[in-house]
């Protein structure tokens, strides 16, 4: 008797059951997106406000990005975004390295840093003007 018959459920409830569980890293627990830590980032022709931030490993975070600039700015931590859990990635560009920001306009990422340590915060356009910063995680 096929195992679908036994559960009584049909074949695309346990497949998608299967990949649900597969999906999640062992070991990790879903975050809870509701309870994040709101951290806002202000981007403005040419600086981050703040420009250093300070992280915990394993805590969920909000991240608030607001563009009071003239022009399109990134929010580019790519090391900190490949060792992280994305919340929601469409918020990140197709690299996933990065989000983007026109003027006058403001997203939100929510992510939980996994490794400890210090990352390079730029915005690729404009690091020569000093728009860069750090994030450290503990």
């Amino acid at each position: 008797m096929p195992m679908t018959a036994r559960l009584g459920q049909p074949p695309f409830a346990v497949a998608a059951l299967v990949a649900a569980i597969a999906a999640v890293p062992a070991g990790a627990a879903a975050a809870d997106w509701a309870a994040a830590k709101q951290v806002t980032v202000v981007t403005t022709d040419y600086r981050f406000q703040p420009k250093h931030l300070k992280l915990r490993a394993g805590s969920a975070y909000r991240l608030r990005l607001e563009n009071r600039g003239k022009e399109m700015h990134e929010f580019n931590a790519a090391a900190l975004f490949a060792a992280a859990e994305i919340g929601n990635p469409e918020a990140l560009n197709a690299d996933r390295t990065e989000i983007q920001v026109h003027p006058g306009e403001a997203k939100e990422l929510l992510f939980v840093p996994q490794a400890a340590g210090k990352y390079r915060l730029i915005c690729p356009d404009h690091d020569w003007t000093g728009m860069v910063g750090d994030i450290t995680v503990r």
